[in-house]
């Protein structure tokens, strides 16, 4: 059995290119509309995150070790319906659907941190918040994918990232604005919060167009099947599962695992940088800003680098970044200078990673396991990133700031080097098919 590649599934789901149809210079209006809906989400999102570490652990008064468990439940639950959320939008072919309902259950969280303050009950609604997110990140990235050509994969997700972190700018400046009007109000954040929320779904629903062949249950991008039943044996999670046994896609999981087993959450970097600062804690919530700024910044310009000379030197290149945020916070001098220099090095890691590293698995992947196969690469970090911050919590309680931030700094050293022979190579071309690896 076998597969079209995916840039011949663009083609064949009327993604050409040179099309000018809905597009701005290569990128379709579909993308523009998910960047809306992910800048209202992230101005959501981003107000809760830009608050939440200094409200344990100072408001609550809960141990780093306590936070890092928190942490780890924020950035880690969603690793567990990842695959769920992109098995469900292939296989139903409703990708929209699935990112909708998504979307609509991270916005209901948001206003239940009104009522909660243990552990076990801000963890509870923290899974909720991140099981939404878990749900909509693959399907929302595979309409991304599947609506945009093979070649312009880096500049799409660009742009769809710098329109996030723009909201994820917006969301810190909003708390602290809240915060700045009325101190400890920590309430009017979380029922703003969930209100922007609200608004991003309702862009989804209005404003967002399905792929071309999800209206009829057709296989979006797909091509032409040889039976009855070949498309509903494409989308079985074993299919996804299979995935695994494409060499490309395999060395792209293990090294999306193993980096994200060597970094520290944002939550912990900017809890690092306030305890080098004394921060007041009425100033914390801007410390995301300077990460987005970096972020909003480099996202397209990286987008396009990472198109022209290969999206894997782009995405080890951007832990080396990482790498000089983390050298920064070990270094024995504070001052305003160094704390500038970490968050901007903070945000071009992540421009230079998380749509990068999507942009470099698409081409990889069947568009009929687009999502499913994102899924997996998106659970393999996440499920590392989970451990790492309930080991860098429990370090940082054992052993302090700087023998922790060493630590972490020459694994992920080690780590970026071992990433670096795990290139994917070049994805298959149109006129060689893919074989399934299902």
């Amino acid at each position: 059995m076998y597969l079209s590649t995916a840039r011949t599934a663009d083609a064949a789901s009327g993604v050409e290119r040179g099309h000018v149809g809905g597009r701005v210079r290569g990128v379709p209006a579909t993308v523009f509309a998910l960047g809306t809906v992910s800048l209202l989400t992230d101005v959501s999102s981003e107000m809760v995150t830009a608050v939440l570490p200094i409200y344990i652990v100072v408001q609550l008064g809960l141990t780093p070790l306590a936070f890092g468990l928190l942490d780890g439940v924020y950035g880690g639950v969603s690793a567990l319906v990842r695959l769920l959320g992109g098995h469900a939008a292939d296989r139903g072919r409703r990708h929209k659907l699935v990112a909708g309902l998504g979307y609509g259950l991270s916005a209901a969280a948001k206003p239940a941190l009104l009522v909660v303050s243990t552990v076990p009950t801000i963890a509870a609604v923290l899974a909720v918040d991140r099981s939404g997110k878990g749900l909509r990140t693959a399907p929302r990235d595979a309409l991304i994918s599947l609506s945009t050509g093979a070649r312009d994969q880096g500049r799409a997700f660009g742009v769809h990232r710098a329109m996030d972190t723009a909201g994820a700018l917006l969301g810190p400046a909003v708390a602290f604005g809240l915060l700045w009007y009325a101190a400890d109000a920590y309430d009017a954040v979380f029922v703003v919060s969930g209100c922007v929320a609200a608004a991003g779904v309702l862009v989804l629903v209005l404003f967002v167009q399905r792929p071309p062949g999800e209206a009829t249950g057709e296989a979006t991008g797909e091509a032409a099947s040889d039976g009855p039943g070949e498309a509903k044996e494409k989308t079985q999670l074993r299919a996804a599962l299979g995935l695994l046994r494409l060499a490309a896609v395999r060395r792209i999981c293990v090294a999306a695992a193993l980096l994200g087993l060597v970094t520290i959450s944002d939550a912990f970097v900017f809890l690092l940088i306030q305890k080098r600062l004394d921060l007041d804690p009425q100033w914390f919530p801007l410390l995301p800003l300077g990460t987005a700024a970096g972020f909003l910044a480099l996202a397209m310009p990286l987008g396009l680098v990472a198109d022209r000379i290969g999206r894997w030197p782009v995405f080890v290149g951007g832990h080396a970044a990482l790498l000089g945020a983390y050298a920064l916070l070990l270094l024995p001098y504070g001052g305003i200078t160094p704390i500038i220099g970490v968050l901007f090095l903070h945000g071009t890691f992540y421009a230079a990673t998380d749509g990068v590293l999507m942009a470099a698995a698409g081409p990889h992947l069947p568009a009929e396991l687009r999502a499913s196969g994102m899924a997996l690469v998106q659970t393999g970090q996440a499920t590392t990133r989970f451990v790492s911050s309930l080991a860098f919590g429990a370090a940082w309680t054992a052993w302090g700031i700087g023998p922790s931030v060493g630590t972490a700094a020459v694994a992920l050293a080690l780590t970026a080097v071992a990433a670096a022979f795990l290139r994917p190579g070049s994805p298959t071309t149109p006129d060689r098919p893919q074989e399934s690896p299902a």
